[in-house]
């Protein structure tokens, strides 16, 4: 029996064969990492202290 469970932690501790590296993945990265910069320039240009007040809407046509 423990014969059988040291086999089987073996099996288990034995590194996994890596896997290649995704195009798509490394594609998705890059487009997340540039909409994180332009977010953070927009905010950076624009600043803390800006309102946009929106206008009055009027009942009366």
């Amino acid at each position: 029996m423990a014969h059988t469970s040291i086999n089987k932690a073996r099996k288990l501790l034995t590194p996994a064969a890596p896997r290649s590296a995704s195009p798509y993945a490394t594609l998705g990265a890059a487009a997340l990492a540039a909409t994180a910069a332009v977010l953070m320039a927009g905010v950076m240009v624009i600043g803390p202290g800006v309102r946009f007040d929106e206008p009055a809407i009027s009942a009366q046509p």
